[in-house]
């Protein structure tokens, strides 16, 4: 559920349903789709979250791959954990565990003027038993304790009630029982209804228990972000902290009359207490900070002007969308290669990249060509030769014969410019600059071209001409792929960082180009499966005024020629698919005006080619030609939505936010 098909599709639907259902029904979902076979792959294709060695940093002898983690309160009941870890997140909070479980049977309610959610209760949660039943199922499918699962952190509380002697034993069966899944524990043991003293005798004995059961396992202090400043000073000059504990999690609840708010308020709470800490600690102690993050600039105030070590989100992830977590990465693995110096060398035109450039000229030169062939002879000497009649004796036969060849190899020539730019710019703005999108877009769409050779011989048909293309062309792509991504991504452009009008409507605008990406390769299978099977399909019989028979009657080499034609064209619609399907699911970010430039100008070839000869031929049929005229909607309308997004229209007016936010 990336961002441009949650807030195109499913926020609108969801938000009709209530919170708790459409909750559920989300993670559910999510999780469904995990336990398929390659579920957890079309995940992580969608989401594309790219492991950067930048980002990946071992803590108090954890290793958390993003600094931005899952609040444990979002999904309560852990099914869709796995599902969650596949975009973007470096550790997952599993919490509030009481021994008991705690229900609350109203409501969860959301304001969506102010983006929170309301929940009855902070404390509702399945009981140890629940948490325990799921970790082990978990540990058995290597879900949890694997080398690729996640570091879960335990949030323990005591139940509701409680006195501080019960609560020290409810802690300690907490800690023993979970000690063996978790990576590291966030002791929740400040009771509203304790008095100073109390709470701080009790931390001192959980924490003492702790290490004995947990060893060298980080533990963390969990504190309300709502908890009184004085009593709060009280209790830290009580406790001693920074000898007992690794740091503090800043909760994400705002307790009301109503409930407890988790929402964008909660950042000026934890920004306030974050700055008491790092007066009274400065670098001590680490700080989790949660609650209040739906934008990528969020996370960097907090992370910036606060001091906070690790994230974690929340409400953020239901009103900004999935991808909040890897536009958080993003953000932060930008201010982090701005602050390397020196930059890195942009690598050499014949390192790589300089090869690809050199294929999409190719692509280009040679499409050209095919289009003016195309238009004008028709045949080349070896296809006459291949038929043993030339352009007059198919006229003579079938005046409609020579037209309807030209049009499957004029559009077929536009596929090949289209696939040309594409290359040529996403070598020389994406693999120049070691984006992994790029070089995987690349990778896979050539890798599908040079396949696609084979369709060629579907019906028998050698082309000589386009297995020398082929054979010339090979050795570029080699030397292009040759070197792999270098670790340490150049610096591009500022990512965004705000959810601004600009951001929602190119949510509308990728959603466009994916359509179009899903459509054109759907439109290449197919016409490469007719192809090299019924080669016609009834509309082109009916401009031709014929039927198989009487092509094979004319020429029993001629259906062999136009399958050949017909194959080629789908194997080349699929491959350019690829490339513009990669571009829009992993592409598409603020200000990449090349990338706009690159869809704008990649597609004109094939549609004006494609709309052009039907016209100039005088094959019309709309049936025929309604997919192109879907894809060529998808096309203008994914121009127009991302325009302002991709050109940075509201460049000034995000940087005065920006200055606002940390102000």
């Amino acid at each position: 559920m990336p961002d441009w098909s949650y807030h195109t599709l499913f926020r609108p639907i969801l938000f009709q349903l209530p919170a708790k259902l459409a909750r559920d029904i989300t993670l559910r979902v999510m999780g469904g789709l995990c336990k398929m076979p390659g579920g957890t792959l079309v995940i992580r294709t969608f989401g594309h979250m790219e492991l950067f060695p930048i980002l990946d940093e071992t803590k108090w002898n954890v290793r958390f791959k993003y600094p931005v983690g899952l609040s444990g309160g979002l999904d309560v009941h852990g099914v869709g954990r796995k599902a969650l870890s596949q975009i973007g997140f470096g550790f997952i909070e599993v919490g509030p565990v009481t021994v008991q479980e705690i229900r609350n049977e109203l409501p969860i309610q959301r304001d969506l003027d102010e983006e929170t959610i309301i929940y009855p209760d902070a404390y509702a949660n399945d009981g140890l038993g629940q948490h325990l039943q799921r970790l082990r199922e978990g540990a058995n499918r290597g879900e949890v304790g694997g080398e690729s699962a996640l570091p879960l952190m335990f949030r323990t509380r005591h139940m509701p009630g409680s006195t501080v002697e019960e609560a020290l034993e409810e802690q300690v069966q907490l800690l023993t029982t979970l000690e063996p899944y978790a990576s590291g524990f966030y002791l929740d043991g400040i009771d509203r209804n304790w008095s100073v003293e109390q709470t701080s005798e009790h931390l001192r004995k959980v924490t003492s228990e702790a290490r004995t059961i947990c060893g060298n396992k980080p533990l963390f202090l969990y504190i309300p972000s709502d908890y009184p400043a004085l009593q709060l000073e009280q209790l830290l000059s009580r406790f001693p902290l920074e000898k007992m504990m690794q740091g503090v999690v800043l909760g994400d609840a705002i307790h009301t009359e109503t409930g407890y708010r988790i929402g964008r308020e909660s950042k000026s709470y934890c920004l306030d207490l974050m700055g008491r800490l790092r007066s009274q600690y400065g670098q001590k102690i680490a700080i989790i900070a949660s609650g209040g993050i739906h934008e990528p600039q969020d996370a960097l105030d907090l992370m910036e002007a606060g001091g906070a070590d690790l994230i974690q989100l929340h409400s953020g992830l239901v009103y900004s969308g999935p991808g909040l977590p890897k536009r958080i990465n993003e953000a932060i693995l930008h201010q982090r290669l701005t602050e390397q110096t020196p930059e890195p060398p942009l690598p050499s035109f014949w390192s790589n990249w300089g090869w690809i450039a050199l294929f999409g000229i190719c692509m280009i030169i040679g499409g050209i060509i095919a289009w003016i062939i195309a238009g004008t002879t028709v045949l080349l000497p070896y296809d006459e030769e291949f038929l043993g009649m030339d352009r007059k004796m198919l006229n003579f036969h079938n005046e409609n014969l020579l037209p309807f060849m030209s049009h499957d190899r004029i559009t077929l020539a536009g596929t090949m410019i289209s696939i040309g730019v594409l290359y040529t710019q996403f070598a020389r703005y994406g693999q120049r600059f070691q984006l992994h999108w790029a070089r995987t877009a690349l990778l896979a769409s050539a890798a599908i071209g040079f396949a696609s050779f084979f369709l060629y011989l579907g019906y028998g048909y050698f082309d000589p001409l386009h297995a020398a293309v082929s054979l010339l062309l090979l050795p570029l792509f080699l030397l292009g792929m040759r070197n792999g991504k270098d670790n340490r991504p150049l610096r591009q452009r500022q990512p965004n960082l705000v959810n601004d009008k600009n951001w929602y409507r190119a949510q509308r605008g990728q959603l466009m180009f994916v359509l179009l990406g899903f459509s054109l390769a759907a439109g290449g299978i197919v016409i490469s499966i007719v192809g090299v099977t019924h080669v016609f399909v009834p509309q082109d019989l009916t401009f031709l005024h014929t039927h198989p028979g009487m092509l094979d009657n004319t020429n029993p080499k001629l259906i062999s020629l136009i399958a050949h034609d017909r194959a080629g064209f789908g194997g080349a619609l699929f491959s350019n698919a690829i490339a513009i399907l990669a571009a829009s699911l992993w592409g598409i970010q603020q200000g990449q005006r090349w990338l706009w430039w690159t869809l704008l100008i990649g597609g004109l070839p094939g549609f004006v080619a494609g709309f052009g000869v039907h016209g100039v031929i005088g094959y019309t049929d709309f049936v025929h030609l309604s997919p192109a005229y879907l894809a060529f909607g998808f096309y203008v309308a994914g121009l127009i939505w991302l325009y302002p997004y991709m050109h940075d229209l509201n460049k000034k007016e995000n940087v005065n936010r920006k200055r606002i936010n940390v102000g």
